[in-house]
């Protein structure tokens, strides 16, 4: 069984100027990084024209579904029945996407079966975590 999962979604950018644009973005779970889920969205999507890659905890997008969730860095909350807005905070501004809330559904269906919640410290390898960051030391 694969290890992890991607999947392609479209991202609504919200924003007043330039008008609102659709980008492909990139979502992603590791089973090695099993509480995070990951979304990249490409160079052209940002400001600086720099790719850029979001983590967040997959409990916060699975809460994000179903109601307003979140309060640091990354927010989620339904938007209608079909759309959910993902907001991210950083020290340049504040970005806002819609994605189908269907995409969003099927990728985190994807990711629990591969790690079912709850069974995520099962992932971790913590002895060998430790060791090389006592070999850091």
């Amino acid at each position: 069984m694969s290890t992890v999962i991607e999947q392609p979604v479209q991202a609504r950018i919200i924003a007043s100027a330039p008008p609102s644009r659709t980008v492909p973005a990139h979502l992603r779970y590791e089973r090695t990084d099993p509480f995070a889920v990951r979304i990249a969205f490409p160079a052209a999507a940002s400001l600086d024209g720099a790719e850029v890659e979001w983590a967040f905890a997959r409990e916060l997008l699975a809460r994000g579904l179903l109601r307003s969730a979140g309060g640091g860095d990354v927010r989620v909350w339904p938007c209608g029945p079909h759309r959910t807005v993902l907001e991210f905070h950083a020290q340049e501004g504040v970005a806002m996407v819609q994605i189908d809330t269907p995409e969003l559904r099927a990728f985190l269906a994807r990711s629990y079966a591969l790690v079912p919640a709850g069974g995520e410290g099962g992932q971790l390898d913590v002895d060998s975590h430790l060791a090389a960051l006592l070999r850091q030391a």
